[in-house]
């Protein structure tokens, strides 16, 4: 259903006191026409890129609405909706539905760590009250708790449960999940560093950060390793490398927020407790765009 490169999308704010910096719906637009342009397959509306931890419960749902009129059908939109409380998944879940999203993204609850049973029934419970396509996303490293493959394996059964972001940080995690899963559900490199492994792996893409900045690079690189085209596929990521691990010099979206700053597509503004990208990093950055040829 979903394949290629997903931009997880910056949100971008005007930059005000850091606290609670608006957000700038017009550059909003802008960059969604700006992925449609250059060949971003999908777009991931406020994700853990996206600020999503930051904006209340409105802001959330706005956001979403906008990016799906601007998008006007030219683009998939997928809604991050992910919550620790499936109550409150379910309600982003269902307004992400009602807003005309084509899926979302719900992320493994975080801070409360459930079990292996609380998870499937998490997901299940969204599933089953809210009828869209789902893609679950799994990243420990921010949730602290790991969904394994066999309980991702129990949930593709369920039919509106279509993908997996696997950010567990290996190509391993995400082969034992494809070879577990089958074609009952995608499986979708949530680390941009991996994305080729795991594409190689079985794997039907990437929700990348990179591409915010890097979305035709993204596209295509996906393009050539969908389609079997491995020493192409090998050079766009050659040269993408340094800048996949620029982006997480700090943690995201510190990064690609002064990246995107950089290249004029959004202002400058974040919220706290996200802070502006430090000087030696910014140089890093620099370089790494350079070799990438973005500037």
């Amino acid at each position: 259903m979903f394949r290629g490169s997903m931009v997880a999308m910056v949100t971008p704010m005007q930059a005000q006191d850091g606290i609670r910096d608006a957000v700038d719906d017009q550059a909003l637009r802008r960059l969604v026409d700006y992925h449609v342009d250059n060949g971003t397959d999908a777009i991931v509306a406020v994700g853990t890129t996206g600020e999503s931890a930051t904006l209340d419960y409105q802001e959330h749902e706005n956001v979403i609405r906008i990016v799906v009129e601007a998008a006007a059908g030219r683009i998939p939109v997928i809604g991050g909706t992910g919550a620790n409380s499936t109550w409150e998944a379910i309600e982003l879940t269902r307004s992400a539905q009602e807003s005309g999203c084509d899926g979302a993204l719900l992320v493994v609850p975080y801070y409360n760590k459930p079990t292996q049973q609380g998870l499937y029934d998490h997901f299940k419970a969204v599933a089953d009250a809210v009828p869209i396509p789902q893609i679950l996303y799994n990243v420990p490293g921010r949730t602290g708790c790991d969904m394994l493959p066999q309980t991702v394996a129990r949930l593709a059964d369920i039919d509106n449960i279509v993908g997996l972001k696997e950010a567990q940080g290996t190509v391993e995690r995400a082969r034992e999940v494809v070879e577990l899963c089958g074609d009952r559900l995608d499986v979708f490199s949530g680390d941009d560093f991996n994305a080729l492994g795991i594409m190689r792996a079985g794997g039907k893409g990437v929700i990348s950060v990179s591409a915010n900045i890097a979305p035709r690079q993204m596209h295509e690189l996906c393009e050539a390793a969908l389609s079997g085209d491995d020493e192409r596929a090998e050079q766009i990521n050659d040269k993408l490398s340094d800048l996949h691990q620029a982006m997480f010099s700090e943690s995201n979206p510190i990064p690609v927020k002064w990246a995107v700053e950089h290249l004029g597509l959004a202002g400058a503004g974040m919220r706290l407790p996200m802070t502006r990208l430090t000087a030696d990093n910014q140089q890093r950055v620099l370089r790494a765009m350079e070799q990438a040829g973005l500037l």
